[in-house]
């Protein structure tokens, strides 16, 4: 099951480094199951090392609060509920919405022909079909935003947050998956399109407003499927 989605780590960095920044990225894109079990000897075989390396991404990962680690080092996805996605939706408005309105006088033309095609690369990928494209081109745009803000303290804590957002983004890759293959629907591309307008016109206001909606949008479909989710357990 985790042979698909890891590789060996390549030697120019660190073994350590690098199994803890594959299982962050496949973390952060929703690769993993909420409540899902990492166990340390099923992943080191995935990344054909040691238990050590992979014993230290789990503890360094959990530092984070993207994971739960049990005594025996072994670890496991955070399972969901509206209480948790609601408190990081509220970090992330606040967060994200700044830095937007930051990069709305930081930007430049260049920055606005890059954020116009990730838009449009954006939408192509949704009628591709593949969920996982979809939501690494969404990403990209968001941190393309967030990096011209020109804040670094920022963007390391909207990237944490992304990281706490995982299990999230599993449910909603799960949820839009079996809908892929039609155009992008309106309202986010309306949020995606309009952000780029303001931060041509240089209206942070504008930009701001424009991220905590598409932000929102999101959030109001993953309560949704957490409610669905606590109702069942």
């Amino acid at each position: 099951m985790l042979d698909d989605q890891l590789e060996p780590v390549a030697s120019r960095v660190t073994m350590g480094d690098g199994v803890y920044l594959q299982l962050r990225n496949a973390l952060i894109s929703g690769r993993f199951d909420p409540g899902q079990a990492l166990t340390i000897s099923a992943l080191a075989s995935s990344f054909r090392t040691s238990h050590m390396p992979v014993r230290e991404a789990l503890r360094r990962l959990a530092a984070e609060n993207a994971l739960e680690v049990a005594s025996n080092g072994s670890a496991k996805v955070p399972q969901v509920s509206v209480e948790r996605l609601d408190d990081i939706y509220r970090a992330r408005t606040v967060l994200e919405g700044m830095a937007t309105e930051l990069a709305a006088a930081h930007v430049d033309q260049g920055g606005l022909a890059a954020l116009e095609a990730i838009v449009a690369e954006h939408e192509a990928t949704y009628a591709s079909g593949n969920v996982y494209d979809m939501l690494l081109k969404n990403r990209d745009f968001h941190f393309a935003i967030y990096r011209a803000s020109g804040s670094e303290v920022l963007v390391q804590l909207i990237d944490t947050l992304w990281l706490r957002h995982g299990p999230y983004m599993r449910m909603l890759s799960s949820d839009i998956s079996p809908r892929l293959g039609g155009g992008l629907p309106e309202p986010l591309s309306q949020h995606h399109r309009a952000i780029v307008e303001a931060l041509r016109k240089r209206d942070g206001a504008a930009a701001r407003d424009g991220m905590v909606a598409d932000i929102t949008t999101t959030q109001s479909l993953l309560r949704r499927l957490c409610m669905a989710v606590e109702s069942s357990r």
